[in-house]
């Protein structure tokens, strides 16, 4: 069947050896048959060969390695499933040879559209990893990336990727930690339970201990008593009254104030103590244990006992978690006592637990019912349950005196039981008991000698023989008869016993010796000659000590202090004692051992790391609730957008309030004026710093520079964006496959969040939106305005080569001279030619390198100069702009250590000798990113210091402006067709709906040069004719490398509507800047 032509008999062959498999029948002599129809052309049938091959591909490494070439077409396929399933089998064949292969095939899934491809890639990653270790340093890359992304979907897996390779490289988490708050609720559970765990052992790193001052308070005097009492009280689902609970107990000492991202993940982990996997509640239960306010740790107890009644498995795991809870936190479980209540259809593991849990919990008030459950118990048929609970009780008598009696005697009374187990348990916990007061209970004692005729469970006769031992002189007559009887018994005792016996000898000698000395003398004897060399070592130094001879040492003397001495009772103290140094619900925790593979908790810091590595975007995250942002999005818009300065201009472009947008543009330009002076004076009043438009105008470039303040590199701009491409492409090939639709629904669910998670290209664009509303529609104020930005860029940026005038610095830089008078011959108006002639440097972005806190001082930002770099044509002249904010002069400025990838290659500036206090430099570099938007990476390196530094540029910037007619662009944009040319549909930005805006937002997002048209039809003219107004706009431009041809149209159609096409021969290129150019066109 699998010969055969007909796709229907592959599909029916398929479908019965994965049945086969299902089964657990061995398939794997049928793999030469199935793995040639890995190229088969029907879908189903493909999948079901990939489902095959991912079963054996480790079993048959050396076949699946024949057709390793039909894997690598299959990661090229057009369908995500298939895609995704070639890079399984990829991963499946454990070969070094093919390293470098799954090596370039993670990389390329790493930024494939659909987010189910990517998330295999994270799959894939450690796989590779425990392949071949020493790819470390690429892989931690393409984790980077990955965490950088925006559907729920990758997170879980690429955090779980994270864990096995690289989890102490704790700083790519900082950028993307709000963002994995934020989508938790979303992720699959398994990837929850994931993401929790390290975020756990994140926040204990960053964020104070929030019962800092509590514990200082307990030192003091006991102030868990009170804390306890109040806890009872309340209920543990109003989270209003804890809040003023832990106000009032706040203001009474030292403040601490919670971090806003400490506050952000309990605030988000929350709700997951309703999920129906226990799991979750498990990890986050542990999260709010390790880290909550003790006031706020009460809300995960209900959770925990909803969990008991969930099969045994889970409950033994949860038990031991709570136990472990109880012994530090009683308080919280008191109002569930009941719940931990043993049913006789328990096991005995799940019995032994909540008995653990019962004396944990028991105090003053709640002992006698606990009492009382435990005289039930005594009477099961379960002997380790039995014996378990008598332990119990001894534990409950030494914690609370007042009952210490009443057990003693309860005890006693089973020393008439039957069955011989309890007898004997009984007895090792009066012994225990005892010890605490011997005087009050001689009777007792007497009691128990008379037992040891019948009790035979070695540790109950060693106990008895002790207690005689220890306390000889209140049974001063029974105590030599018990050393006859034992003496007679001695050979056939257990060694447990016989050193007991040995030990209740020496003492009778030492305070009895009259009548003692011949049976001590004869027990010494016959254990001279035993068979276990302890009890003849015994016996030896015992001789010595308690016999003086001539030769016997100083150490005779003191024979009765020795052995008579004080002994203090014993504390009984629970067996969970010890287990909260593992983290709860770790398997290490479960096994009170260290597992292979655990990460230990670390210790909270003294004193809090910077916050401000966790500023990406939207550095005030904390302010609403992100469940209320979710449920509310819509109607609460304008207070967000009024609390929340920095993330002001996303939320304006949701809720398209055009007031309150630049109510709030102001706002933020002003904070970001003042925090360049000094972080803290934020709240400058807008009255005083608001005068004019030029002003203003400044201010919103220094806003964007400060914008990129916590940032490493772009590289979170590309991945945000790139997510928003993956899902409108995902929309489009919907009709894949069924399945497909599934994942694209929850990419899609996330939309709505990453939008919210303030994007930072949006709020470039949104700001020259806000720019362009407020120039009026007059031609000569616009040449103004733009004369305006161009000095404004010459303060910012010192050194940028000014050209002669703003127009025509692209044609001056990237034309030759007879280009430029063709150009100049052209039938242009001057409508057409100011926005034809791209770029002014306003447009130029600048991006943040080194942040001044990062750098101690130094801080360093850099642009796409958009010049050719004279020394190689085929690199990218990135600017660089030094600033040493520092008291102290900057030596030796220099690159080092440069990390890159395949092909790459990078010009370094001229070594910087000297950068003196408070002034600036400017430095200009080569890099050749191979038409790759791959971080360039190396060390910024000064006379003292080495920071790690990465360049990741943004698909526009790896292309340069090029001339073309109309005919020639139709022409060349004829041969990149089909798989070359990407179309989107899109709804122009109301602000954009001008020419003007239109090249001026196209330029903005690519370095592209605008081709003129040729028909008066298709540009708007000034005499109106029928077809005016759905003129089509044209860019062309190369890539910087390989010089591959990028055109780029945009036809405009009735109320705002246009379509936008890209042809390129790079289709990943192609993709990128499509979706770049989208987002500019449309926010």
């Amino acid at each position: 069947m699998l010969d055969s032509n007909k796709d229907s008999l592959k599909l029916e062959a398929m479908k019965r050896i994965v049945a086969m498999i299902a089964r657990g029948k061995n398939a794997s002599d049928l793999f030469p048959a199935v793995v040639k129809n890995v190229a088969c052309k029907n879908i189903e049938v493909k999948k079901l060969v990939y489902v095959y091959l991912v079963r054996y591909a480790e079993e048959q490494q050396d076949l699946a390695l024949l057709s390793i070439s039909t894997f690598q077409r299959g990661l090229k396929d057009p369908n995500q499933l298939i895609r995704a399933s070639a890079l399984r089998v990829l991963s499946s064949i454990r070969v070094t040879i093919i390293v470098p292969i799954m090596m370039l095939a993670i990389k390329e899934a790493a930024s494939d559209m659909s987010p189910y491809v990517r998330k295999t890639a994270a799959h894939a990653i450690p796989k590779l990893y425990s392949l071949d270790p020493e790819q470390k340093d690429q892989l931690i890359e393409v984790i980077e990336k990955l965490l950088a992304d925006k559907t729920t979907l990758v997170a879980g897996s690429v955090v779980m990727a994270f864990e096995e390779v690289c989890p102490e490289r704790i700083d790519l988490i900082h950028k993307n930690y709000r963002k994995l708050c934020n989508l938790l609720i979303d992720v699959e559970e398994w990837g929850q339970v994931v993401i929790i765990n390290m975020l756990t052992r994140y926040a204990r790193t960053q964020f104070l201990n929030p019962n800092i001052n509590e514990s200082l308070l307990e030192e003091g005097g006991g102030g868990e008593k009170t804390f306890y009492g109040s806890d009872e009280d309340e209920d543990e689902d109003e989270e209003e009254k804890e809040k003023k609970a832990e106000a009032a107990v706040m203001a009474k000492r030292k403040p601490y104030v919670m971090d806003p991202d400490h506050r952000l993940l309990l605030r988000n982990t929350k709700p997951l103590l309703q999920s129906r996997n226990a799991a979750v509640v498990m990890a986050v239960a542990q999260l709010y244990f390790h880290l909550a306010p003790k006031a706020e740790v009460g809300v995960i107890a209900k959770a925990l006992v909803r969990l008991l009644r969930s099969h045994s498995e889970v409950q033994f795991v949860v038990l031991q978690n709570v136990a472990t809870m109880t012994i530090k936190r009683r308080g919280m479980f008191e109002p569930y006592l009941k719940s931990f209540y043993i049913r006789s259809t328990d096991p005995t593991q799940i019995k032994v637990l909540k008995l653990e849990v019962l004396t944990n919990l028991a105090n003053e008030t709640n002992i006698s019912t606990i009492l009382r459950e435990f005289q039930t118990y005594i009477k099961s048929m379960d002997k380790d349950f039995v014996a378990a609970t008598i332990q119990a009780i001894g534990r409950c008598a030494t914690n609370i005196g007042e009952v210490r009696d009443t057990c003693l005697n309860g005890l006693v009374q089973l020393l008439s039981n039957r069955d011989e187990l309890v007898v004997a348990e009984s007895v090792v916990v009066i012994k225990k008991l005892l010890q605490m007061q011997p005087e009050k209970h001689s009777d007792i004692i007497k009691h128990m000698a008379k037992l040891t005729d019948n009790i035979q469970v070695p540790m109950a006769r060693a106990s008895i023989l002790w207690l005689i031992g220890e306390y000889c002189e209140h049974v001063p007559k029974i105590a030599p008869d018990v050393l006859r009887k034992m003496a007679k018994s001695f050979t056939n005792e257990e060694d447990i016993v016989k050193l007991q016996i040995i030990n209740l000898a020496a003492k009778l000698y030492l305070t009895n010796s009259k009548q003692t000395k011949l049976l001590t003398q004869y027990v010494l004897n016959l254990a001279k000659y035993d068979q276990n060399y302890d009890i003849r070592d015994r016996a030896r130094f015992i001789r010595q000590l308690i016999v003086p001879t001539e030769k016997s040492g100083a150490l005779s003397k003191y024979a009765k202090k020795l052995f008579l001495a004080l002994k203090p009772a014993p504390v009984l103290e629970s067996p969970f004692k010890d287990r909260d140094h593992f983290q709860l619900g770790s398997l290490s925790h479960l096994l009170n051992a260290k597992a292979g593979g655990y990460q230990e908790l670390p210790d909270w810091p003294e004193a809090a790391p910077d916050p401000s590595v966790r500023n990406v975007e939207v550095p005030e995250w904390t302010k609403c609730s992100s469940r209320e942002k979710r449920k509310e999005k819509k109607v609460e818009k304008p207070f967000y957008s009024d609390s929340e300065g920095e993330s002001g201009p996303t939320e304006s472009a949701d809720s398209e309030s055009d007031s309150a947008s630049d109510s709030e543009s102001a706002s933020a330009s002003e904070e970001s004026g003042s925090g360049s002076e000094s972080e803290e004076s934020e709240e400058g009043s807008e009255s005083e710093e608001e005068e004019e438009d030029e002003e203003e105008k400044e201010k919103k470039k220094k806003k964007k520079e400060f914008k990129k303040a916590a940032q490493e590199s772009e590289s979170e701009q590309s991945s945000e964006e790139e997510e928003r491409k993956h899902e409108r492409k995902s929309k489009q090939r919907k009709s894949d496959s069924e399945s497909e639709s599934d994942e694209e629904d929850e990419s899609e669910s996330e939309s709505s969040q990453s939008e919210s998670e303030d994007s930072e290209s949006e709020t470039e664009v949104k700001k020259k939106k806000k720019a362009a509303e407020s120039k009026p529609p007059s031609k000569p104020v616009k040449k103004e305005s733009k004369k305006e930005k161009k000095e404004m860029s010459l303060l910012d940026l010192d050194d940028f080569e000014p050209a002669p005038s703003p127009q025509v610095t692209p044609v001056n830089s990237f034309l030759s001279n007879s280009l430029v008078t063709d150009l100049e011959g052209l039938s242009l108006s001057d409508a057409v030619l100011s926005p034809a002639t791209i770029a002014p440097s306003s447009a130029l972005k600048n991006y943040e390198l080194l942040h001044r806190i990062t750098g101690e001082g130094l801080s360093v930002e850099y642009c796409f100069s958009r010049q050719p770099f004279s020394p190689d044509a085929n690199m990218v002249a990135v600017q660089m702009q030094f600033t040493n904010n520092a008291t102290s002069d900057t030596k030796n400025l220099h690159i080092e250590d440069v990390k890159l990838q395949s092909g790459m290659r990078v010009k370094e500036f001229p070594e910087i000798e000297l950068l003196p206090a408070g002034e600036t430099a400017t430095a200009v570099m080569g890099i050749d990113f191979c038409d790759s938007t791959q971080a360039a990476n190396f060390q910024l390196c000064t006379h003292t210091r080495k920071f790690f530094v990465s360049i990741q540029p943004p698909v526009g910037e790896l292309m340069k402006p090029v001339f073309l007619t109309e005919n020639e662009f139709k022409k060349e944009q004829g041969q990149l067709m089909g798989m070359n040319e990407i179309t989107e549909k899109l709804t122009l930005d109301v602000n954009c709906r001008d020419e003007h805006a239109i090249v001026q937002r196209v330029t903005a997002a690519a370095n592209l040069s605008r081709v003129p048209c040729g028909s008066d039809k298709e540009c708007s003219p000034p005499v109106p004719p029928p077809p005016p107004d759905h003129p089509v706009h044209r860019f062309a431009g190369r890539t910087v490398t390989s010089g591959s041809l990028v055109l780029v149209t945009v036809a405009t159609k009735e109320e705002g509507a246009a379509q936008l096409t890209v042809n390129c021969e790079k289709m990943v290129i192609g993709t990128m800047l499509v979706k770049d150019i989208l987002l500019a066109l449309t926010q």
